[in-house]
């Protein structure tokens, strides 16, 4: 057909037009004239200015019952036209009228992970190789279909599928056969429903993504050489260099048409040299490797992740040598908490969207949303206004609302498992209509929205009208929550579980991710800051806890008495009482938290008058918080599964989450119900005493190891001097520490190659690693969870002991202890200044603390006791 590039997609507008218009036309026919521009030979230059981006169309009719043109840009333009023709009715009409549109954002993507809660037997995070036995639901061509219909209706563009290392599951390597990781009949199974997925994809206008991590090998390739799957700091040699590159050209000459999304950091260690050096090595190479065996001609896109990585520098440094590639950063981290994002984030944002590519918003995880059903369109509609005007970009690519590591399910506790993609229509219509255009009228989307919920619902608008304004108000009270009190905007916290009052109280504890105050939420303050303020009578700036704390509560209660007078459904009942009880649900955790840290500010007060009073007066609100909790517990362990998808060691907050524990409500009430007892009795405690007790912490004795590179030991002692090559000694030790073995280091060496130990014990052992408290480069970067999965393998995700040493002229250190077995191990840290100040029996230090050698003031933690062995 002359004019037309993409034939399969044009017929399949077409075929869609007639088997729709049929419906309506039947008894009243109407002629559509459909093309695209580069088929129409004269056009007035008018029609033909609103034709010149990409997915445009118009759509017009001169007179009254005349023939109606429509006219796209490209083929895309086509179907979104057709799409528009069926949902808009003027044409039914016999007036002439003229409709011109396309969308603001031009990558408008979804995702789904092929990944899982849990890991598989012998694998590390994020490897899982596409079988049946793990993603039985891959294989189901008419799930594709119906979740592809659902986005082409709501005209999303981009299908990214996410995966560790897929190339071992969908190609097949002749210089390394063995990389292959599943058996003949998979990978023929594999093969079949990537073309088909591809194939339908393309003709609804959908461009399929695969995302993968670096540097992940397959196992059977790193079994075969002696490797590790997963190794953040390796040294990139020329075998890994040569099987990636030669399982990039492999995939890109079989799927030519199928994008990648790339993951320089977490998986390798990110921001420096090497991440370069991957892409434009390695990566760029085998991309145009694969393009010249399938001889096809241009450029396909390659889409950089701003993850753990230093995008600019790989941007500029790509460019040259590839001109069709992208951006993509997370919008507010792995989770939604304002639509007025600031900071170094959004000035990071700019910067990638000033390049002059697409750079794409990544609305991630959501770890703060799920479970719960979330469709706030004034919230949607407010953070990709943001998207444009702050962070200045131009596409958008959305996570499923919940439940990611588990996709196709939801986490409703149902006889049938409910997809996602039907309980969260809302959650994808909104993103999408707003990616097509944000810059719409209020009033004209409460009554859009108000129809949509009338028609999925059939009630009376007046009740639709009321829902919408009830989805509202809860929309505010998650994003809240997180962004005032919470401890990272990451998935390591799983804020619908509550969170113990010691992460309240001394966030810093727990690792507290700073970018979630000071990029991701308005200009406020933590509760810590708050009291301090309150406490020197200094003023507040910006959202404080105590006004979040009062906020969130009227959000559930206005929330809760707009659904009280709604009526009865006439369709989807069962989702409709769903909807109702998240409302519920979303009123009980906002009053929880409101108890909690009316609670917590209380308490905090006790640090600066030590009066006992004060942990009194903060007796009764923590009650009421336990009680709000205890009525959570009983309505979510009727309806919910679990409250987080990920499963696995990563999740640390509120509690510690591996091998799937401490996933659902009924798990944390009796540890909420320990802590408010230990406080009970720890007022009672000191009650009774005229003066606290200082506790004396018991000194740590070295565990005898042999060393494999003739490291030289020095004893920890203020004065010591633990550098080789500088003359700095030790200012501040806590007294626990004294004694015990270090190692000397040599810090130029440590700033060019990291830190590499290695040696042999007869048992398990922890060594001892001391961080600065400074994020400048000179110093290794503390094990974080939010840019490193692999950041807790040896338990070393939280400072063990804060505030332990300090070093003459150098930044405070706190603590890290690495776990190993019996046997030869080697600990790895990134480039830069670390101290390594012994080796302990792995029993050792099993409870966190704050040493406090600079007596910058207790920090109250030791009034909550433990639960189960647990310091609380």
């Amino acid at each position: 057909m002359a004019g037309i590039v993409n034939q399969e997609r044009f017929q399949y507008a077409i075929d869609l037009l007639q088997k729709e218009l049929f419906k309506f036309t039947v008894t009243n026919p109407v002629q559509v004239e459909v093309s695209t521009l580069a088929q129409k030979k004269s056009l007035p230059d008018s029609i033909k200015a609103k034709l010149i981006e990409k997915e445009h169309f118009v759509l017009y009719r001169k007179a009254g019952k005349g023939v109606i043109e429509l006219i796209g840009a490209d083929e895309s333009g086509v179907l979104y036209g057709c799409l528009e023709l069926l949902a808009n009715k003027t044409w039914q009409g016999n007036q002439p009228f003229f409709i011109q549109d396309g969308p603001k954002m031009v990558m408008r993507g979804t995702s789904i992970g092929l990944q899982k809660t849990t890991y598989l037997p012998g694998h590390d995070i994020y490897e899982y190789p596409y079988t049946p036995e793990s993603f039985p639901w891959f294989y189901d061509k008419q799930l594709w279909l119906n979740y592809l219909d659902m986005m082409a209706e709501n005209r999303y563009n981009a299908l990214y599928l996410w995966n560790g290392h897929p190339f071992s599951s969908l190609v097949k390597l002749k210089d390394y056969p063995y990389a292959l990781e599943v058996n003949e009949s998979t990978f023929q199974k594999n093969q079949d429903i990537y073309t088909f997925l591809t194939k339908e994809a393309n003709k609804r206008g959908i461009w399929i993504i695969q995302m993968f991590y670096n540097i992940i090998l397959p196992k059977p390739f790193a079994d075969r050489h002696g490797l590790k799957t997963q190794e953040r700091n390796r040294i990139i040699t020329p075998l890994i260099s040569d099987y990636t590159r030669k399982s990039i050209a492999a995939f890109v000459a079989k799927y030519p048409n199928v994008g990648l999304l790339i993951t320089l950091g977490e998986a390798m260690e990110g921001v420096g040299q090497d991440d370069i050096n991957w892409f434009t090595k390695t990566i760029i190479p085998g991309v145009k490797d694969g393009l010249q065996l399938s001889r096809t001609a241009g450029e396909p896109p390659i889409i950089l992740r701003a993850h753990d990585t230093d995008a600019p520098a790989v941007m500029q440094a790509a460019l040259p040598i590839y001109k069709n590639l992208y951006t993509m950063a997370k919008y507010n981290g792995e989770a939604l908490t304002t639509y007025t994002p600031r900071g170094k984030w959004a000035e990071l944002h700019r910067s990638l969207g000033d390049i002059g590519t697409v750079h794409i918003q990544n609305v991630h995880i959501l770890a703060n949303l799920e479970p719960f059903r979330y469709g706030s369109p004034d919230f949607i509609q407010k953070s990709v206004k943001a998207m444009h005007e702050v962070h200045h970009s131009n596409g958008i690519h959305i996570y499923p609302q919940a439940s990611y590591w588990d996709w196709p399910y939801s986490a409703d506790k149902v006889d049938n498992r409910l997809l996602q993609v039907d309980r969260d229509w809302m959650w994808y219509k909104a993103w999408a209509r707003y990616a097509w255009d944000e810059n719409r009228d209020l009033l004209n989307e409460k009554s859009y929205w108000s129809k949509e919920l009338v028609h999925y619902y059939g009630i009376p608008e007046k009740d639709a009208q009321k829902l919408l304004l009830a989805i509202e108000e809860i929309g505010e009270i998650s994003p809240k929550i997180l962004r005032r009190f919470g401890i990272t905007d990451g998935n390591r916290q799983t804020s619908s579980l509550g969170m113990l009052m010691t992460q309240l109280i001394n966030p810093y504890r727990y690792g507290l991710f700073t970018m979630l105050y000071e990029s991701e939420a308005p200009e406020g303050e933590m509760i810590v800051d708050y009291v301090e303020k309150d406490y020197r009578y200094e003023g507040h700036i910006g959202e404080t806890p105590a006004q979040v704390a009062r906020e969130i509560v009227q959000h559930g209660a206005r929330a809760a008495a707009l659904i009280k007078t709604l009526g009865t459904p006439t369709k989807n009942v069962a989702e409709f009482d769903r909807w109702l009880n998240d409302i519920r649900i979303h009123q009980l955790l906002a009053n929880h938290y409101s108890y909690k840290v009316k609670a917590a500010i209380q308490l905090l007060r006790y640090k600066y008058v030590r009066d006992l009073n004060a942990l009194r007066k903060a007796l009764p609100d923590l009650e009421q918080s336990v009680e709000e909790y205890r009525k959570l517990t009983a309505i979510t362990d009727k309806t919910y599964l679990y409250a987080n998808s990920m499963q696995t060691k990563q999740r640390k907050i509120p509690m510690r989450g591996a091998d799937a524990t401490f996933i659902h409500w009924k798990e944390m009430l009796p540890v909420f119900e320990t802590e408010l007892n230990n406080f009970k009795q720890a007022i009672d405690s000191l009650s009774k005493m005229s003066d606290t007790p200082t506790q004396i912490k018991v000194g740590l004795k070295s565990q005898q190891v042999t060393f494999l590179d003739n490291q030289q030991l020095i004893p920890l002692k203020k004065g010591a001097k633990l550098y080789a090559d500088q003359e700095l000694v030790v200012t501040h030790l806590a007294n626990e520490l004294e004694g015990i073995q270090a190692i000397q280091i040599d810090a130029a060496n440590q700033k060019l190659v990291g830190t590499h130990l290695r040696f042999k014990s007869e048992k398990p052992v922890k060594i001892l690693v001391g961080y600065f408290n400074s994020t400048d480069k000179v110093f290794a970067p503390k094990p974080v969870l939010e840019i490193d999965a692999s950041a807790n393998d040896f338990g070393q995700a939280e400072a063990k002991v804060r505030n332990a040493i300090r070093i003459q002229y150098m930044p405070m250190v706190d603590i890290h202890t690495y776990s190993f077995p019996a046997g030869t191990n080697e600990l790895k840290i990134p480039k830069g200044e670390v101290l390594v100040l012994g080796v302990v029996d792995d029993r050792e230090l099993p409870n966190p603390y704050n040493a406090d050698v600079d007596n910058q003031g207790d920090d109250l933690d030791d009034l909550f006791g433990y639960y189960q062995g647990t310091k609380l």
